[in-house]
């Protein structure tokens, strides 16, 4: 029983300890001043959502768990999407709504960095599962078993963990936690209640940087912010993480030009310059303009290549030549990941509008 408790214990910088415990002396009484967050601490952990209300976007999937939860009816759920959605922040309010503060108690949480193969969903998982919880006071008696990252764990894994889920679902819930549900068996997929957590929308990514903002006391302009989001893909993590470091290094205003100089990425107008040499200029003058931009800002040409792209989408010509121009450019950035030669590519590039050039020129004729 002592392995299951061990098992149990999830630190948890933001759980607040139910109960002062006045005899702490020496290093217990530096862990029991941990969790007030200070300046080093990431904003991503500082600013996670502690209830079900605060997640910030996915509105509809996050009131149907909250109403399951509620009428104390939780199934399995298989959480799926991108990076930085909300997934585990949700399932983690979930736990605190449950259980309270004890809540790290009830729950088993295991991620990427455990040993998660056939022998750890018999003995570990297994073990968890079918002990029976005295809740010492949290308002469900159900266990949560938290399998963050699932898509990660072996196929004989998942396998085992069939059976194991169907026979401790009387007292233990399970919850799945992966990018790509295509890489979790469909046997687990058909025992648990599926959401899609997509990209947060531009609005709802903007909302919660301005109350980080806010109580963060930063400086930032509205075209550093739109950046920030931007850049952030409607990943909520990277966002964060980008407004904390463009903080870092500039110490000041957060503008634009700060937050695309700290990232690594083109500028807009960096980008804008090189299409229009791309669209005017000859092959040797632009491939020698790109190639010096490159050198002296530090680009990646597979950054160049992305922004490049969606640069086409907004320039006016006709619908054939478009195709043709998208499918070059998306060759081009698939051999980049690959590791292919970076002149050569770069090469390929002002070759690829070169050609829509002269596409052009014949279409107008």
């Amino acid at each position: 029983m002592a392995e299951v408790i061990t098992a149990m214990d999830i630190d948890d910088d933001n759980n607040p300890s139910p109960k002062p415990n006045n005899n702490n002396k020496g290093k217990n009484v530096v862990a029991a001043a941990a969790p007030s967050h200070g300046k080093a601490t990431p904003w991503v952990e500082k600013y996670r959502p502690q209830s079900l209300a605060d997640v910030a976007a996915h509105r509809d999937i996050v009131d149907t768990i909250d109403r399951l939860t509620s009428e104390n009816r939780l199934p399995h759920l298989l959480l799926y999407g991108p990076p930085g959605t909300g997934k585990t922040s949700t399932i983690l309010a979930v736990a605190r709504k449950l259980y309270g503060a004890q809540y790290h108690n009830m729950i088993l949480e295991l991620n990427a960095s455990d040993d998660r193969g056939i022998d750890v969903v018999r003995q570990q998982i297994q073990d968890f599962a079918s002990t029976q919880s005295f809740s010492f006071g949290a308002k469900s008696s159900v266990k949560l078993v938290l399998l963050d990252e699932a898509d990660a764990m072996t196929k004989d894994a998942q396998f085992a963990l069939r059976r194991v889920i169907e026979k401790y679902t009387r007292n233990t819930r399970f919850s799945l936690i992966c990018n790509h549900v295509n890489k979790i068996i469909p046997a687990l997929q058909s025992r648990c209640t599926r959401f899609r957590f997509a990209p947060l929308e531009e609005f709802h990514v903007s909302e919660r940087l301005k109350h980080v903002i806010e109580t963060e006391g930063l400086d930032v302009s509205e075209s550093g912010l739109a950046a920030v989001v931007r850049l952030s893909n409607g990943d909520m993590r990277k966002a964060l993480n980008i407004l904390q470091s463009t903080h870092m290094a500039s110490q000041q205003q957060i503008t634009e030009e700060a937050v695309y100089l700290c990232t690594g990425n083109p500028l807009p107008k960096d980008i804008e310059q090189i299409s229009y040499w791309l669209l005017n200029e000859s092959f040797a003058e632009s491939f020698k303009r790109i190639s010096d931009m490159k050198t002296t800002k530090g680009l990646a040409l597979i950054d160049i290549v992305r922004e490049v792209t969606m640069f086409v989408f907004k320039i006016k010509m006709p619908p054939d030549v478009r195709v043709q121009l998208i499918n070059d450019l998306a060759d081009i950035e698939y051999r980049l990941t690959f590791g292919c030669n970076d002149r050569l590519q770069l090469g390929s590039l002002v070759a690829s509008f070169t050609t829509a050039r002269s596409a052009l020129v014949s279409a107008a004729k």
